[in-house]
């Protein structure tokens, strides 16, 4: 089969597109065809070496895609050769063929292509999670969402407002400000703007909840919260936070939590419960996902720095 590979770490041209062995399944995994694979900035941090790959080189990336069952394991039986299937942490995606563990498999209904599928599963269970589990948002909550115009951001902005939120985004420039209402905040502010000082302001005193996955901008998060708020931390695509004093959190009655997906996907249940929600909504309307934009495989290199490039506003999936 070919595949995306890479033996040393770097940049975008340490890729490359080579054919190497099909991966044999072991007897509770299935052998996927590999339709669409989602790109994801995790991806560009392991091919830098920030994130840990196991094993040795050749390094295979990609952890979320969707694909044709070409074959099954011996203890495989509810799961048939020719389904149409999707996972969302599963390593080595970037190849024609993925060896995927019975448990970590998500069936596909018919209406949501493999495009969609790789485009929304790992940052639309983020935003889910987030927004049920993190903080669950009532009708009426101001909820403020950094890094709107983002893959996870527009998804919590659509949730949000599915759940009866009134939403605020924070993004970088006019043009993706215009993303974050179309994706339906009700507020959107640059955060070259004083921003935590508006947001007080229209909501008479902060957010009921913000969103922070910056980092750097934690202090100025926990300034937009009301006495009382919440702020959810699951990200620092800015840089590290600065501490934070627990007697801030004791004299304002402010709650810091935590948020990892991974915490969260626990079990097969977990997981095929949870997606269908997010199929559900799509498939009713209640949830958009934009049209992807879409690099051969052989071409990773190039959608790699695309991505680096934060030229982006929807999903990058790679097709082999």
């Amino acid at each position: 089969m070919k595949a995306l590979i890479f033996e040393e770490f770097g940049g975008p041209d340490v890729l490359q597109y080579q054919e190497i062995s099909n991966p044999t399944i072991k007897e509770n995994e299935i052998l996927v065809r590999m339709k669409a694979i989602g790109l994801n900035f995790a991806d560009i941090y392991r091919r830098k070496g920030n994130y840990h790959l196991a094993g040795d080189p050749p390094y295979i990336l990609g952890y979320e895609g969707a694909g044709i069952v070409e074959s099954v394991g011996s203890n495989v039986f509810n799961i048939n050769v020719g389904d149409r299937v999707a996972f969302a942490d599963v390593p080595f995606a970037n190849a024609e063929f993925v060896a995927v563990p019975l448990e970590k498999t998500i069936p596909l209904p018919d209406e949501i292509t493999y495009e969609v599928a790789s485009s929304i599963l790992l940052q639309g269970l983020t935003a889910q999670y987030l927004t049920k589990d993190s903080y669950e948002i009532q009708p009426g909550d101001f909820v403020l969402v950094h890094a709107a115009a983002g893959g996870v951001g527009q998804n919590l902005v659509q949730i949000g407002k599915q759940l009866g939120g009134k939403v605020i985004g924070l993004t970088s420039t006019v043009e993706k400000s215009n993303t974050v209402y179309e994706a339906g905040a009700d507020f959107v502010y640059l955060y070259e703007e004083n921003w935590s000082e508006k947001i007080k302001e229209i909501t008479n005193g902060g957010a009921d909840v913000v969103y922070e996955s910056v980092g750097s901008t934690l202090a100025a998060s926990f300034n937009a919260t009301k006495i009382g708020g919440t702020v959810v931390f699951y990200g620092m695509s800015g840089g590290d936070p600065i501490p934070v004093d627990p007697r801030m959190l004791m004299d304002t009655s402010k709650t810091l939590t935590g948020g990892d997906l991974w915490n969260v996907l626990t079990s097969s249940e977990e997981r095929i419960i949870r997606s269908k929600e997010l199929f559900d909504w799509i498939i009713a309307g209640k949830l958009k996902v934009k049209a992807p934009t879409k690099f051969d495989l052989k071409d990773g290199a190039e959608a790699h720095r695309f991505l680096e490039s934060r030229k982006s506003l929807g999903k990058i999936i790679l097709v082999p």
